[in-house]
């Protein structure tokens, strides 16, 4: 174990974390090893970690030290912040200054930071197609990620930014088919009829980050756009009925519609969604599937994701 390079994994027990170190675990041969972060070592979570063979530390974002000590002595890391945990930017912003000092002053080599594209740069705030969120945003949870990363770059920290997407888990998690009125299936999303929604395997981006680091200096500082796949709205229903074995029909809800739900961050999902469908061609263009695949095999399109998942649907 001792000659193995240690690879930091900010957010060990969330989703994107956790499948970056399960990845790492999961292949003996790699040369790496698993230095788990967390803010709670004794989690279920953690503990799961450490029997597969992950060093679990305590660290925590608003308590900087901690970071730089979980980052002494390692060869690299693959970090992410979470939003969603407490929905600031101004706050997503200082977690993100916290980790660029940290890798700075601990000499990391190569960083894989979970980001996601600013939206600003294609859609400046005085466009006026979408409300500003937070004073100076489209998207927070996109131009918070995506204004980190130049903490990065100016930091001096060998960096790959790894740009996300929409989780297919998405649809487990209050996006998935209801069944309407009438009886009939239904998958209700605030995007246009025709547009595309780039999706990916939460599991994938761990996956990916994981290939990165073992491709090593050829991708510091690259950008790299990832999807497991590029569908409509009407495609994600209809492969989602094949999968539950009853159609499902999509339903486009306008954005400022969807932005006017009472359902927590309305504003923010409604945002999200139009920018994806305003800038479809961009957003997957910026992610090509073929290369993905030759970067990860395993890389789960759609239909691979729901031949796994489509058990855990809960249709009434």
């Amino acid at each position: 174990m001792n000659d193995k390079k240690v690879i930091a994994v900010a957010g060990a027990t969330g989703a994107q974390g956790g499948g970056a170190a399960r990845a790492i675990l999961a292949d003996p041969e790699s040369g790496f090893t698993v230095r788990a972060l967390t803010r709670n070592p004794d989690s279920p979570a953690a503990r799961e970690l450490a029997a597969l063979g992950a060093e679990v530390v305590r660290a925590d974002f608003d308590d900087e030290p901690t970071v730089h000590k979980a980052f002494e002595g390692a060869y690299g890391a693959f970090l992410v912040t979470n939003f969603w945990a407490h929905m600031s930017a101004a706050k997503e912003t200082e977690e993100i200054k916290a980790l660029a000092r940290a890798a700075k002053a601990t000499g990391l080599r190569h960083v894989v930071w979970s980001t996601l594209e600013d939206t600003r740069e294609l859609l400046p705030l005085e466009d006026g197609r979408m409300p500003v969120l937070q004073e100076k945003y489209n998207v927070p949870h996109f131009d918070a990620k995506g204004e980190g990363n130049e903490l990065f770059r100016q930091a001096g920290v060998p960096t790959t930014f790894l740009n996300t997407t929409f989780y297919f888990q998405g649809f487990l998690q209050g996006l998935g088919p209801q069944r309407g009125e009438d009886g009939v299936l239904t998958l209700t999303l605030p995007l246009e009829d025709g547009k595309l929604l780039a999706g990916v395997d939460v599991a994938d981006i761990g996956r990916t980050a994981f290939a990165i680091l073992k491709g090593g200096e050829q991708f510091i500082g690259r950008t790299i756009g990832l999807a497991g796949d590029h569908l409509t709205g009407a495609q994600y229903a209809e492969k989602l009925g094949a999968a539950l074995g009853e159609p499902v029909r999509f339903q486009s809800v306008p954005y400022d519609v969807f932005r006017s739900l009472e359902i927590p961050a309305a504003d923010e999902i409604g945002n999200m969604f139009q920018y994806y469908g305003d800038f479809d061609q961009e957003f997957t263009g910026a992610r090509d599937l073929n290369r993905l695949r030759e970067l990860n095999p395993q890389l789960r399109s759609f239909d691979a994701w729901l031949a796994e998942n489509a058990s855990k649907f809960e249709v009434k």
